[in-house]
């Protein structure tokens, strides 16, 4: 009987109700990811390589983007608690510590992935953040870079704050720490904003001859704006950019940038999450891997 039950769910091209079947058991088999900005390659890697891991697992995934907002990161909490995921993985908006307690004292399975609250007892999975900013402002200086700026974001991000850091300590320790060519960019107006923080750079009276990128989105888009100011990247200005992007190889010059191991913080969030679902361990694990500096296409320091 049951042969040709499934017979006839082949010849009807039936797609079992996999929700459905878990709840009878209590399990849904799916986790909710939660990405800051999905239209940023970073991100979108790491969502596709989280799917991956977690579909090797037996798990679905149902992805939702916050755009930096911290009222839609606590709409996508309820949209996917209502779906019956068993977990998440988040890459927290700024200020979302109060949605991350709430979890926490509700006892909902999660994992922060690339952002972090220290303060906050909670897994997470992170880059070296410091140590590869400080290594990269480093090379910079090592190619005879003097005055050497910064392009970050106007957040209050752990990871934002250790990458201005560890660029500040390797300008200090060297001697040539400017406060007045730090720039800072706004999410929300980032086009315009890079405009005017590279325009406040290269008219400076005492000319800049290096430029370091926090992200990925600033990174691209600073390149642009330098391009559009004919501006010769490599002859004119050294520049060191966070993450790949396919533009950089493109481009008349190498652009040394920082490789973020997406494939393995993606592989480490997903295992921290399904040890917690299965609860294999109640230990808080804070996983931080080791980012790259690659100076162009054939040569990697690690």
């Amino acid at each position: 009987m049951s042969q040709k039950i499934l017979d006839k769910a082949a010849e009807l091209n039936y797609i079992p109700n996999t929700l459905a079947k878990g709840l009878k058991v209590g399990k849904s088999r799916t986790i909710g990811l939660i990405i800051a900005d999905i239209s940023n390659l970073f991100f979108g890697a790491l969502a596709l390589h989280i799917q991956n891991y977690a579909e090797q697992k037996g798990y679905s995934v149902i992805i939702g983007n916050t755009n930096e907002q911290p009222n839609e990161m606590e709409n996508l909490i309820k949209f996917l608690y209502a779906r019956q995921v068993e977990g998440l993985i988040i890459t927290p908006t700024e200020n979302s510590q109060y949605l991350l307690k709430r979890l926490m004292n509700n006892k909902i399975p999660f994992v922060l992935v690339d952002r972090s609250f220290p303060e906050l007892p909670v897994n997470s999975v992170l880059i070296n953040n410091y140590e590869i900013s400080y290594r990269s402002t480093e090379q910079l200086i090592q190619k005879g870079c003097k005055r050497i700026g910064l392009v970050t974001y106007k957040q209050d991000h752990y990871h934002i704050n250790e990458r201005r850091r560890g660029c500040v300590d390797a300008l200090k320790h060297a001697g040539i720490y400017d406060s007045d060519i730090m720039e800072e960019v706004r999410y929300d107006f980032l086009k315009s904003d890079i405009k005017k923080a590279i325009c406040n750079l290269m008219s400076k009276r005492e000319k800049i001859d290096g430029i370091f990128f926090t992200t990925n989105s600033i990174s691209i888009n600073g390149v642009k704006e330098l391009i559009k100011n004919n501006i010769n990247i490599q002859k004119d200005i050294q520049i060191m950019c966070f993450d790949e992007n396919d533009a950089f190889y493109i481009l008349p010059y190498t652009v040394p940038f920082i490789k973020q191991p997406i494939k393995e913080m993606a592989k480490n969030a997903v295992e921290l999450l399904i040890d917690q679902i299965e609860m294999k361990s109640g230990e808080i694990e804070n996983i931080v891997v080791e980012a790259e500096l690659v100076l162009n296409e054939n040569v990697m320091c690690q």
